[in-house]
């Protein structure tokens, strides 16, 4: 008898700690379009871009200008230096191929690395507010989850806001 009341007494203890729970949900996107250092980090890439495109247009005009004073002297040249501007004008198109891959690569990289950085920070918040508040799960609505519950979780976006000093 005294084990089947304390068995009772571990179940129902069991049920009300189940249902004390706390379960939240943050929306990352949100918090990280809010950051000023996701801003910064924006135009920085923009302007990187801007630069990068900015180098390979000069690459391109001196390209066109020295094909089209070839076009305009072509008939008129001998055989080698025909020769040797042909793969003059080739190793020009090939640099500029490649800068444009080798810029697409920098930005990539660029781009992964500080977002690797603010991700991080929301990370770290989500985690401050998810110990501080109890919560046994914070789950992510950007990740892509198909359902989460607003009435059985807490929507703790504005804390973790908060607790990155955002508004």
């Amino acid at each position: 008898m005294k084990k089947f009341i304390i068995c009772a007494i571990c179940a129902i203890c069991g049920l009300t700690t189940a249902n004390a729970q706390k379960f939240g949900h943050v929306n990352s996107q949100e918090v990280i379009q809010a950051m000023p250092e996701f801003t910064k980090a924006r135009a920085d890439i923009e302007a990187l871009t801007k630069q990068y495109e900015a180098d390979l247009k000069s690459m391109q005009d001196e390209l066109q200008k020295k094909a089209e004073a070839y076009d305009k002297e072509q008939a008129t040249l001998p055989a080698n230096i025909k020769q040797r501007r042909e793969t003059e004008l080739q190793e020009m198109y090939q640099k500029i191929q490649q800068s444009y891959q080798d810029n697409q690569q920098a930005l990539a990289k660029e781009q992964n690395e500080k977002m690797q950085v603010i991700q991080g920070k929301v990370l770290e918040a989500i985690k401050a507010v998810g110990q501080a508040g109890n919560y046994v799960y914070i789950m992510d609505n950007a990740s892509g989850i198909p359902y989460i519950s607003t009435t059985l979780s807490t929507d703790v976006t504005a804390e973790v806001k908060a607790k990155l000093g955002l508004k």
